[in-house]
């Protein structure tokens, strides 16, 4: 029914296994194979190209639903419809930044300081072009195919450029003066096709998947036993952000179970064993859906 594309490069391997998680195993011939299938009645086609390239592709209707990031949407300008963000990137869970930098050694401190005719480098030109424009600034603005923190300062005076961390412009020497946009990784689908019922409702259904595998990273099932006269103790160690499941056993005792984050359970657990809990069983999570 649907057909899919999928980003290659920088967020292949992490919408991978998102997609592995989601029970929506991607699977091709090669690691270069663009073509890929996925064994799901909802999935008719797949395939893997460069994200530049996706939303125009599925703004033209050659494609359904892709994943790319917002930043490429709006460099391209690509009439589409968002289902949502996925809150992942090439390497954390933290979102891209789209930035303005200048050498580390700069006297400029903003973008209202850089003079009429700045030469700019960028993989992001008609982004750049229209930043620079709506601030009043006349800037020289030149396609980048890579490496632009290298042009700085003999080729060019700043650079826009994305960063997930911060840490290859500051290896280079650069420092950021503002921020265009902030970019997670995206669901962008077909205007037609979303006007489709069933199409609709396929894309949902994988949406709900995804985001479930997404809001389960980084969680455990936490379940355990406690005798009734130490409950409140045990309940009192147990994180607050959510009301946990109590059940009371035939015995009088109590069995409690909560999801809680996989970090800092080396510390939560035995401050459980220490307030009276038992039997404790730590479970892996693979989707939670609200």
């Amino acid at each position: 029914m649907l057909r899919l594309v999928l980003p290659k490069g920088s967020l292949e391997r992490a919408t991978f296994e998102l997609f592995e998680a989601a029970d929506l195993s991607v699977v091709r011939s090669s690691a270069v194979d663009y073509k890929a299938s996925i064994d799901d009645p909802r999935v008719a086609e797949v395939r893997i190209l460069r994200p530049q390239e996706i939303a125009g592709y599925v703004e033209e209707g050659l494609f359904d639903l892709g994943i790319t990031g917002r930043d490429w949407v709006e460099e391209t300008g690509a009439s589409v419809e968002s289902l949502g963000e996925l809150q992942y990137s090439k390497a954390t869970s933290n979102p891209v930044r789209v930035v303005v930098a200048v050498a580390g050694d700069s006297d400029i401190e903003s973008v209202a300081d850089l003079p009429d005719g700045v030469r700019v480098t960028s993989e992001y030109p008609e982004m750049t072009k229209r930043f620079f424009a709506e601030r009043g600034v006349d800037a020289d603005v030149r396609l980048s195919y890579g490496a632009s923190e290298a042009k700085i300062p003999d080729i060019a005076d700043c650079v826009v450029d994305i960063t997930e961390t911060g840490r290859a412009l500051r290896a280079a020497g650069l420092r950021v003066i503002d921020t265009i946009l902030t970019s997670y990784t995206e669901v962008v689908v077909n205007k037609d096709s979303f006007a489709d019922p069933a199409k609709r409702k396929a894309m949902n259904q994988l949406m709900t998947l995804l985001g479930g595998a997404l809001e389960a990273r980084g969680k455990v099932l936490l379940k355990v036993n406690v005798a009734a006269a130490r409950r409140d103790e045990v309940l009192g160690v147990l994180p607050s952000a959510k009301s946990p499941t109590v059940n009371q056993l035939a015995n009088g005792d109590y069995a409690i179970e909560t999801v809680v984050e996989k970090r800092g359970i080396n510390v939560l657990i035995p401050a459980l064993r220490e307030a009276g809990g038992t039997d404790l069983l730590e479970i892996p999570i693979t989707k939670i859906v609200h």
